[in-house]
């Protein structure tokens, strides 16, 4: 079973979260989530989530069906900076953050390690482990490029939340499923997200 370190922050794009959530879940992966204070009030106000926050691995559940009980989910508090995931020491396959807000880019780029979400990032660089950032933010500043062309240097990788079209998606689950797959397929997982391009478009 491969482990996950899965990151939601305040950034617009819960779809996004979910969506990816969702698929690692169903690829049986042993998931460490950690969600910001911004990311719990993006997960109610896009997302459609109202308990506490003990009881979200259930709210997948209900939302996506027993499939998603193929993986685990686990849980870490935001504040906790002495959880597993915040040593190298811990067995970890990688870590996504989706959405990434423009101040938890900041924090990583800087190597800040001022919350569990960049200290489990620091410690995913430091280890020469995958860091995938899905930055949602539009337009962005000379600030937010720098601090990208900054995480991509120490190691991260940057998926930009652009979802293609040649798969011809028909719902926002579909826009959303792209990035998702993305997002697996740079964790060496295999999916079924959408078809791979196959080079039909003639002029």
């Amino acid at each position: 079973m491969k482990r996950v370190t899965f990151a939601i922050t305040g950034a617009s794009g819960a779809i996004y979260a979910l969506r990816t959530l969702r698929a690692l879940l169903m690829q049986a992966v042993q998931v460490d989530l950690i969600v910001s204070k911004f990311g719990w009030m993006l997960l109610r106000e896009e997302g459609g989530f109202d308990g506490k926050q003990e009881v979200f691995p259930d709210f997948l559940a209900d939302r996506y069906g027993e499939a998603v009980k193929n993986g685990t989910c686990c849980l870490h508090a935001f504040g906790d900076l002495a959880a597993t995931v915040s040593s190298g020491s811990a067995a970890s396959h990688g870590m996504v953050v989706v959405p990434c807000s423009m101040k938890t880019l900041s924090g990583i780029a800087r190597g800040a390690s001022s919350n569990l979400i960049e200290r489990a990032a620091d410690v995913m660089l430091k280890e020469r482990r995958p860091l995938i950032l899905v930055p949602r933010e539009t337009p962005m500043n000379l600030i937010h490029l720098k601090n990208m062309v900054s995480a991509t240097e120490a190691g991260a990788v940057m998926v930009p939340a652009m979802p293609a079209f040649y798969q011809r998606p028909e719902t926002f689950e579909d826009l959303a499923d792209f990035i998702a797959g993305r997002i697996l397929s740079l964790l060496g997982i295999e999916h079924a997200l959408f078809p791979p391009w196959e080079g039909h478009l003639q002029m």
